[in-house]
């Protein structure tokens, strides 16, 4: 084909969500759970334990405890 310019392909950049979730080893229930929230993945850091801060809860933790107080219900009984 004449006179058509090919292009690479571009690599397809991983969604911000399946980041998050293999970044800090989350299950697909809390992520869902983080989306229905509308919390910000790129906020999960700061959320996160580091183990220094030992007064904060483990994240799947955290986002568990937001969705029963937000919704009334938890979604691991369902």
């Amino acid at each position: 084909m004449e006179g058509v310019a090919h292009y690479p392909m571009k690599k397809k950049k991983p969604e911000i969500w399946d980041i998050a979730k293999k970044r800090h080893r989350l299950s697909d229930d809390v992520i869902q759970m983080a989306k229905e929230l509308g919390l910000n993945p790129k906020k999960f850091g700061s959320y996160d334990n580091h183990r220094q801060e030992s007064w904060k809860e483990p994240l799947p933790d955290f986002i568990r405890n937001l969705y029963d107080k937000r919704f009334k219900k938890s979604r691991t009984n369902e």
